[in-house]
């Protein structure tokens, strides 16, 4: 588990994460008074999230939904929600998901988020500041009258605790796989389909790093064995299921695309 400190006196925060533009260290002389205020749609912050990061114990359930992939030496697990940089495609212009969609923790837990702390050495609470929905006298303060961190905050804080506990169990899954050299370059193609019917040039969508099912079926059976009993099996499957989620962003891109020309022409409201 993180080491954690509720309340911050300052100190040098480092790194820089998705979403997070104005990260500030939680604290009563700082945000007493300020809370969070409810949005009917609350989710518009992450509309430029088209690939957003994802715990391995969100495979089974993300793999219904979108496409898993593995990027970077580090091999980061992400949930591919879009095609083209900074559009979210399940996203909503009214800042709400679409019925039945999985929102990744990553995304839940904003606007809260741990961060380095170089002076100390620990993980201290943040917000970011430029959430819209942070404001003086929130319906969610941050904080009780005495200065203590509210019904709201320990919530939070737990969550974040629990999805620093899921990020550490992601980073030992993705060092077992390296240690059995399952992953491989994967690419994502789509053939369209010209005016005339017949199949145009087929268009690559992206290469990143996916697991290799003929190197997994290559492994030894006590191995198998192995990643069945600790659970990584149903995780790799998770994620090889969720590749057929390419067709389905392609087919979600070609209907919003349509969707647009429609509108500009004034077919559709």
């Amino acid at each position: 588990m993180a080491t954690t400190t509720q309340l911050s006196r300052g100190g040098q925060i480092t790194g820089s994460v998705l979403f997070y533009s104005k990260p500030e260290p939680l604290s009563p002389e700082t945000h007493k008074g300020m809370g969070v205020k409810r949005l009917d749609g609350p989710f518009g912050f992450a509309r430029p999230g088209h690939a957003v990061p994802l715990t391995v114990t969100e495979f089974s359930i993300a793999c219904l939904t979108f496409p898993i992939i593995f990027v970077g030496d580090d091999k980061t697990p992400l949930a591919v929600m879009g095609l083209n940089a900074d559009q979210n495609m399940f996203l909503r212009e009214d800042g709400l998901f679409d019925p039945g969609i999985y929102v990744p923790a990553y995304i839940r837990r904003y606007p809260f988020v741990f961060a380095n702390d170089d002076v100390a050495q620990q993980s201290i609470l943040c917000i970011d500041r430029a959430a819209e929905f942070i404001v003086e006298g929130g319906d969610l303060p941050f904080f009780n009258p005495d200065g203590s961190p509210s019904e709201y905050t320990q919530n939070c804080i737990e969550f974040c605790n629990n999805y620093e506990i899921e990020r550490q169990k992601t980073m030992s899954f993705i060092q077992l796989l390296k240690e059995l050299d399952l992953f491989e370059v994967k690419t994502a193609s789509h053939t369209p389909i010209n005016p005339d019917g017949t199949a145009g040039e087929p268009q690559q969508i992206a290469e990143y790093f996916g697991i290799s099912e003929e190197k997994l079926n290559a492994l030894p059976q006590e191995k198998l064995a192995e990643l069945r009993d600790n659970g990584a099996l149903q995780q790799i499957y998770a994620h090889i299921i969720s590749l057929f989620g390419w067709d389905r962003l392609v087919a979600l891109q070609i209907y919003k695309l349509s969707e647009a020309a429609a509108r500009e022409a004034g077919e559709i409201a």
